[in-house]
């Protein structure tokens, strides 16, 4: 339908209005930009016509909006470097920043050009929108979809919330003081009561904040990732703290407590162990535990300290110790009672993989387990791991890409037997990688038939539509998902609840056009660009195109945009941006909303995030100048 729109760029030359011509332009100059743009605008027209039954299935208020984006794709189908570079010679408009108002765009030139030719080009098509009221209608559908415009700035801030929101009413004040306009709450983690006790607390910070904001649900969508993995069993290591050179710089401290009423550790205390019999009730200040650990190795720790029921003893020398060891209190040698360590977890090592090993992905959900070699190092048995979606063993073939972990390890299917995939790695880091459970899967070379709304969502759904503004839809493919989910609100009697589209695999990105359609049916609508998984899916390399394209189709359809994934992740986490992160986030002022996940540093990190857009604001409307004053315009 909309085939082609994707490949051609935009031209580097972007020049606005007009300048005075030093020369008075010939005929041969006027007529091959002349003849372009009637093209352009007869072809622009004639699409709209072709679609005339899908713009009447448009909401009313919006049908101007999806002329204007019909408009717009029917020009992008179209290589108009070189007539952009005819405009430019003759100080017109280049059509750089048409998508709000693709038609009126095209008239406005082929109008200066009439005068400029003397020719009558005939009548101008009536555009749905024109300069004002195209920048306009994206607005309103903003405010409609994601509340009021915020005080100095226009593009928003959403936060996602961490599961101690439910409980910590300071930290959302906090958020909300900050400069949060919309709280996300992903509705893959926590359950009903946490994600109503979040709004909640939302509720009573606006009211003694006396600022509005908005909340997302995002529905959990299909679950493609990777299953457990075996443990390997329950042992803990104690070391002590070593300088550069090896030496002991601290011993290692362990508490010990009893098993029956195991009591918390002091804050800098790293090692507990449990101990069973009541062997600690005979201990004292000098005693020691004996123990033989893993390795046959056998240690004495020392009893230093009393705290209440509880013990600190220190050793000098590492020790591995597993669960249900046998101890012996000695005081000055001598045994003074017996006990076992309990309740040591479980230890789960990820699978080490190298580029030329093979994984295999299993259907059955059973515990993945590393690779199994033979003494002399070769591997006889192949790492396996559980893909939680069935789909994919329905539906991958031979010769497709496979990515974990956001991208960090790659390989190539080798076998699909419908219940187990074979996967020859070709990309890890330079000393292999590390793969966990839990951990994304994706298949971009796979088109996976199969319903963005699950039966969890489905099942989600009757409760998020009693405190959410906006519904996020995960994994979307195709306008059938985005009509699916329209139907289930309807049955619930929420057809006015805002609907964000989570574009994040390759399939949404090329049926965004039609997405984008269906989406008007229904509106208030949003796009969220999901940057992490989208990369992974059309490549690295790819995703600055791929955004810079999203960002332009929404804009000619007056959608908005929200910018998401890994904004600063850096300070969020650690608190400290990079240079690169700045930057990023700087250029969020191209969306109308953009997204931060949670961390220990989120309050500050979205103080942080709400004065680069404030500053940024003042430069930029889109991708446009807004030619305020430099700070730097003067020699001094």
């Amino acid at each position: 339908m909309f085939s082609g729109f994707g490949r051609h760029r935009a031209a580097k030359i972007q020049r606005a209005g007009t300048r005075p011509m030093t020369t008075t332009p010939t005929s041969r100059q006027l007529e091959r930009p002349i003849a372009q743009l009637a093209t352009l605008r007869e072809g622009a027209v004639e699409f709209e016509r072709a679609y005339e039954a899908e713009i009447e299935k448009v909401e009313p208020s919006h049908r101007d909006s999806a002329r204007n984006f019909l408009h717009y794709l029917s020009i992008r189908q179209h290589d108009i470097r070189s007539l952009q570079q005819d405009l430019g010679a003759l100080g017109l408009s280049s059509l750089g920043v048409l998508e709000p108002h693709a038609l009126a765009s095209l008239n406005s030139v082929m109008a200066i050009l009439e005068q400029l030719s003397g020719k009558d080009l005939g009548p101008a098509p009536e555009p749905p929108v024109d300069f004002r009221t195209g920048p306009l209608l994206l607005r309103d559908h903003t405010r409609a979809l994601l509340g009021p415009e915020p005080r100095d700035r226009f593009v928003r801030i959403m936060v996602t919330m961490p599961s101690e929101a439910a409980s910590d009413a300071q930290l959302v004040q906090d958020l909300l003081i900050a400069g949060m306009d919309v709280m996300r709450i992903n509705c893959a983690h926590d359950g009903p009561d946490a994600w109503f006790a979040m709004v909640e607390n939302l509720r009573r910070a606006e009211r003694v904040v006396g600022r509005s904001c908005r909340v997302q649900a995002d529905l959990a969508g299909p679950k493609l990732r990777t299953g457990a993995i075996r443990a390997s069993g329950r042992v803990k290591r104690l070391a002590p703290e070593r300088d550069v050179f090896g030496r002991i710089a601290r011993p290692a401290c362990i508490w010990l407590t009893t098993a029956a009423a195991a009591e918390p550790p002091p804050g800098d205390i790293r090692y507990t162990l449990r101990i069973e019999c009541g062997l600690l009730e005979r201990l004292a200040v000098g005693d020691c535990i004996a123990l033989t650990d893993t390795r046959g190795q056998n240690h004495e720790l020392k009893i230093v300290e009393t705290a209440g029921r509880s013990f600190i003893a220190e050793t000098e020398r590492t020790a591995y110790i597993q669960d249900e060891t046998p101890v012996t209190g000695l005081r000055d040698g001598k045994s003074i009672g017996e006990g076992r360590i309990v309740g040591i977890p479980e230890v789960v090592n990820p699978i080490g993989l190298l580029p030329g090993d093979t994984l295999i992905l299993t259907r059955d959900d059973e515990p993945g387990t590393d690779a199994e070699r033979d003494a002399s190092g070769r591997i006889v048995a192949p790492a396996q791991i559980h893909c939680t979606l069935d789909a994919a063993f329905e539906q991958v073939a031979h010769g497709h890409r496979v990515w974990f972990d956001d991208g960090k390890i790659g390989g190539l299917v080798q076998e699909n037997d419908g219940q187990r995939i074979r996967v020859k790695i070709t990309h890890t880091g330079p000393q292999g990688a590390k793969l966990r459970a839990e951990k994304g899967i994706n298949f971009p070379d796979t088109a996976l038939e199969m319903s963005a709304l699950t039966e969890k969502d489905l099942e989600d759904l009757p409760a998020v539509v009693k405190f959410a503004d906006m519904v996020a839809l995960s994994f979307v493919r195709g306008p059938e998902d985005v009509e699916h989910l329209h139907d289930a609100l309807y049955r619930l009697g929420a057809n006015r609840l805002g609907v964000v589209l989570k574009i994040e695999n390759r399939q949404a990105f090329e049926n965004l056009p039609r997405i984008l359609l269906a989406s008007l049916n229904s509106p208030p609508v949003g796009i969220m660009i999901a940057r992490g998984d989208l990369a992974v899916e059309v490549g690295f390399e790819r995703l600055s195109e791929v955004q810079q394209e999203i960002l332009w189709l929404c804009e000619a359809a007056h959608v908005p945009v929200i910018w998401a994934t890994q904004i600063l992740e850096g300070m969020a986490k650690k608190g400290a941006p990079s240079r690169a992160e700045v930057s990023d986030a700087a250029m969020s002022i191209q969306a109308e909303c953009a997204m931060l996940n949670k961390g220990p540093n989120i309050v500050e990190t979205v103080r942080f995030l709400d004065g680069i857009i404030g500053r940024m604001d003042e430069h930029y409307v889109k991708r446009r100048a807004t030619l305020r004053k430099l700070s730097v315009a003067q020699l001094k």
